[in-house]
């Protein structure tokens, strides 16, 4: 996993999707790069997002997993891929790939594709109440762009930590704020664990239910061919994963 949040999300709800039989190896990565001059932060959390997002910055961490011996690479950032927009995270995923020398898959594209799958057109985001405006808009964008329509919902009334944040709370507000007009959900953020809460919020709105990290996976299944059962978790694992367009 190559992240440059601080929260945990992927690594701990990935091995509990795939009952413990991956091992997980976190690169964190560092505002640092591969020079001794630190990168400047830009005023927003987008901008600084993009900064990190390149790979002069990202040589570092992916180095350090290539000494891991990892058998695929996943970008564990939803907000990077709306920062820098579709286009640009797909030319990022080869330059990664070549310089990993396995294959690399991202929480936003992989999104993209469980939607495209199931023939999605409208979908609601729902973002955790840590995600600013700039990024809500952002999101929005990133999905358009790609022709899925969207209806952003911001979830204000949960808790702004990510480690207080409870199954049921996000439940209850996916559930009090659906949209019939949409096709599906997608919980966005990878710190934002929500994977508990799918195949619940599955039945309750009738509508595909996607989430960060289990899109991750799904994603991570498809570009090593691995032949994991998962169990629950919503209709996605009931699908054939498809690899990722270059």
């Amino acid at each position: 996993m190559l992240t440059p949040h601080a929260a945990s999300g992927p690594e701990v709800e990935i091995p509990e999707m795939a009952s413990a039989r991956l091992d997980v190896v976190v690169a964190r990565i560092s505002r640092r790069g591969d020079t001794t001059v630190t990168i400047p932060t830009p005023p927003s959390a987008a901008g600084h997002l993009r900064t990190l997002a390149t790979p002069s910055s990202l040589r570092s961490a992916v180095a350090s997993l290539r000494e891991a011996s990892v058998d695929v690479i996943a970008y564990a950032s939803t907000t990077s891929g709306y920062a820098i927009g579709h286009a640009a995270e797909a030319k990022l995923i080869r330059r990664l790939r070549h310089m990993a020398g396995v294959p690399v898959v991202t929480s936003g594209l992989a999104a993209t594709q469980a939607l495209k799958t199931f023939d999605v057109h409208r979908v609601a985001l729902v973002h955790p109440p840590w995600f600013d405006e700039d990024i809500t808009d952002l999101g929005a964008r990133y999905f358009r762009d790609q022709e899925i329509d969207v209806v952003t919902l911001t979830a204000t009334p949960l808790p702004k930590h990510p480690d207080r944040v409870r199954p049921k709370q996000v439940i209850d507000y996916v559930s009090d704020h659906a949209d019939a007009s949409t096709e599906a959900v997608f919980i966005a953020g990878n710190g934002f664990r929500a994977a508990h809460t799918i195949e619940e919020l599955e039945r309750r709105t009738g509508q595909l239910v996607l989430e960060a990290n289990q899109v991750l996976l799904w994603s991570i299944l498809a570009a090593t061919g691995a032949k994991l059962r998962i169990d629950g978790y919503g209709r996605l694992f009931r699908a054939a994963p498809h690899a990722l367009e270059d």
